[in-house]
C-alpha cells in the first residue's frame, strides 16, 4: 500500500525539493502551506506521516501537532529554522516523534521518513510473540496497541518504542544512549532532555502504572514490575 505523506511547509522551493525526493521513493505526497490547510487535509485524507514546519502562517506547527495528537498517533517530523533546544523540547512534549533543523540535507530527512514509516507500518523485525504483558501493561505488537489494565492508551511512535524496549529488558538498566541508538540511531541530534521529555509524557499516559518506569540516577531507566 502506497503511504501518504503530508508536507506542511510554506517555503515553496523547499517543499518542492522534499516532495521530489519522497515521490522518487514511491510515496504519495499531499501539500499544505499553512496550519489550517494542513488540518483540513488531515481530516479528509488517510495520512501515514506528517512533515511539519514550525513557523507557519495561520496556525503554527506546534498548534497543528497538538491538535493532531488529540485524535491520532501518526508519526510527525517537525522542521525548525531555529536550533533553540527549547523549541525542540516543546515539539517533543506536544507529541512529535523527530525533528530536523534547517538547513538540512533532503537525504537525511528521507532517511528519517523511511525509519518512521518502516517501523510504524512494517511487521518485519517484531518479536516472535505477538504480545507482552507485564504488571498490567499489555502491548500487542501487530497493531501497536497498548492497554493498561484493559484500558487502551494512545502512545506516539516514539513513546511506544521506548515502552516496548524497556519492557523487553525488564529489570535491566537501559541508558539514555541505548534508547537513542535504538530509536533514532546515529542521526539523533538532541540531548538527554529529549529522552526526559518522552519519558515524562509516557509516565503521564501510564497514569498509576507510571512507577513501573524507574529512573536510575546517572545511569538511565529500567522497567520494574511492581505489586
Amino acid at each position: 500500500m502506497q503511504k501518504n505523506i503530508l508536507i506542511v511547509e510554506d517555503e515553496d522551493i523547499l517543499r518542492e525539493i522534499v516532495k521530489d525526493y519522497l515521490m522518487d521513493e514511491g510515496y504519495n505526497i499531499l501539500e499544505a502551506v499553512d496550519g489550517q490547510e494542513a488540518l483540513a487535509i488531515f481530516e479528509e485524507q488517510e495520512i501515514h506521516l506528517i512533515i511539519l514546519d514550525i513557523m507557519l502562517p495561520e496556525l503554527d506547527g506546534w498548534s497543528v501537532c497538538k491538535r493532531v495528537r488529540k485524535t491520532s498517533n501518526v508519526p510527525i517530523i517537525m522542521l525548525t529554522a531555529r536550533s533553540d533546544e527549547d523549541d525542540t523540547l516543546l515539539g517533543f512534549e506536544l507529541g512529535a516523534d523527530d525533528y530536523v533543523t534547517k538547513p538540512y540535507s533532503p537525504p537525511i530527512l528521507l532517511a528519517r521518513v523511511k525509519r518512521l514509516i518502516n517501523s510504524r507500518y512494517s511487521q518485519d523485525g517484531l518479536p516472535n510473540d505477538e504480545s507482552l504483558n507485564i504488571n498490567g501493561i499489555h502491548i500487542l505488537y501487530p497493531t501497536r496497541t497498548v492497554k493498561v489494565e484493559g484500558e487502551q492508551i494512545d502512545l506516539t511512535y516514539t513513546e511506544f518504542e521506548i515502552l516496548t524496549y524497556l519492557m523487553q529488558n525488564q529489570g535491566n538498566i537501559i541508558t539514555r544512549e541505548q534508547l537513542i541508538m535504538k530509536i533514532w540511531g546515529y542521526e539523533f541530534a538532541g540531548d538527554d532532555r529529549t529522552i526526559n521529555s518522552h519519558i515524562r509524557n509516557l509516565r503521564h499516559k501510564l497514569s498509576h502504572k507510571a512507577t513501573s518506569i524507574v529512573t536510575v540516577i546517572r545511569a538511565g531507566y529500567k522497567f520494574e514490575a511492581k505489586a
